[in-house]
């Protein structure tokens, strides 16, 4: 079973992530900000994995903290549920499209924490959602999940599309690397022989 729970709390907020890799693709999702829950929904769905949050955060300050620290709890979920990533693919790549926009996200489960983030968002808030929030998000993510991930938003027009293809490119990407392959059955796919 790749399984985790995680509960963070700290004096900002208290957020608890449940992620099975193996599910199909259901949330259940309370951040307290409506457009992140959208986008967290994507991923839940592109990814086929199952996805619970529920957040409480310092929203009367703004949505920073909730947003930076689901990614650091969502990281850590995913680095626990995958434990060793013997017989995974480790890479996954997705191009997605939404009206004008397009984005392109790139994996790997390298073990080493890096973000590239070129997304040139055409305004600075989708509603109430400050769109810097997005790049923390995966900051967060990717820096507890141990793991490289490219992002380019190569065309949109729309912030709204621009992100959204954005979080389902991730949710692609991340379905493909966890996949595990038979062909590798419990290799670590690394010539390391760790990652």
């Amino acid at each position: 079973m790749r399984t985790a729970t995680i509960l963070r709390q700290t004096a900002e907020t208290r957020i608890e992530v449940a992620l099975d890799l193996d599910g199909s693709g259901r949330s259940e999702l309370s951040t307290g900000i409506g457009f992140f829950d959208h986008m967290l929904d994507q991923i839940a769905r592109h990814g086929a994995l199952d996805l619970k949050v529920q957040a409480a955060g310092d929203l009367h300050i703004d949505g920073h903290h909730t947003v930076e620290d689901v990614g650091i709890t969502f990281g850590q979920a995913l680095a626990k549920a995958l434990g060793d990533k013997k017989g995974i693919r480790r890479f996954g790549h997705a191009y997605v499209p939404l009206d004008e926009a397009l984005s392109r996200v790139v994996i790997d489960f390298s073990g080493r924490p890096g973000l590239v983030w070129q997304v040139p968002f055409t305004r600075s808030s989708i509603g109430a959602f400050d769109v810097e929030l997005a790049h923390e998000f995966f900051q967060g993510l990717v820096n507890h999940a141990f793991i490289t991930v490219h992002v380019d938003n190569l065309r949109g027009d729309n912030a709204h599309h621009q992100c959204e293809t954005v979080f389902k490119a991730f949710g692609r990407a991340l379905r493909q690397a966890v996949e595990l392959d038979a062909r590798l059955a419990q290799q670590i796919p690394s010539t390391k022989g760790s990652l």
